[in-house]
């Protein structure tokens, strides 16, 4: 059997016999790029169909259609886990995305503090790259990236039930630490390049679902903090026990 060596997210049905429509996007990627005809195989997912081995059924410059063949993996969840962070440069923005889509994050929040220092988002190329990381590490779920919101407002609207893992860099070097937490929803909150202002950090740690962690004898850079982060989580809590 030949192998399939493109894997792409799609928003359809799939399950055996299912036809899939391809957008022009998509169809060119394959034919024009790719170089695939008919009969080639192509690995599917859709984000809660598991993953599906297809052939080209048909192929053409501005379009084609693929046939679902067999499933070739389950629908394999993330934790119930969100991370949230304040948005730095473009570049490394993608990064934070990017890697939290691979790490198994299953909601991804920007959120606006005091000192964020970008003020808007394209929510639509973030969401692209959280698809993009899930196409090429296999998995066979997309997080949502939500539009960027201020911390104030998600905090007041916090759900009872969820947990806070607060990254603070003023507790660098200190042994704060998840401990005996459990619970199976939290999120994960890193902050900014010039860190949270006063006024957030008292209000987050008086928080009662709130849990102050540091991540090590260093102050870390945004980026780096959200993978830290979600390694630390995934260790104690997630899915990687």
């Amino acid at each position: 059997m030949k192998q399939a060596k493109v894997r792409l997210y799609v928003e359809h049905p799939l399950g055996a016999g299912q036809s899939v429509p391809l957008e022009r996007e998509a169809a060119h990627y394959l034919f024009g790029v790719m170089r695939m005809s008919e009969g080639d195989p192509v690995l599917l997912f859709n984000g809660t169909d598991g993953e599906w081995r297809c052939s080209v059924a048909e192929a053409g410059k501005r379009k084609g259609v693929l046939l679902c063949e067999e499933q070739t993996k389950p629908l394999r969840m993330p934790p119930d886990l969100w991370l949230m962070f304040a948005p730095i440069k473009k570049a490394r923005t993608d990064f934070i995305v990017e890697k939290a889509a691979e790490m198994g994050a299953a909601r991804i929040l920007p959120v606006q503090t005091e000192f964020t220092n970008s003020e808007r988002i394209r929510q639509d190329r973030l969401q692209a790259h959280a698809v993009e990381a899930a196409e090429q590490c296999g998995g066979t779920y997309v997080p949502e990236v939500t539009e960027l919101q201020r911390l104030d407002k998600v905090l007041a609207d916090w759900p009872k039930d969820r947990q806070l893992m607060f990254c603070d860099e003023a507790e660098v070097g200190s042994t704060a630490r998840l401990g005996a937490a459990s619970g199976e929803k939290w999120a994960i909150l890193i902050g900014p390049e010039g860190g949270f202002s006063t006024a957030e950090r008292d209000r987050l740690k008086a928080l009662p679902f709130a849990h102050v962690v540091s991540l090590g004898p260093r102050i870390l850079r945004a980026d780096t903090a959200a993978v830290a982060a979600m390694t630390l989580w995934q260790q104690a809590l997630g899915d990687w026990v």
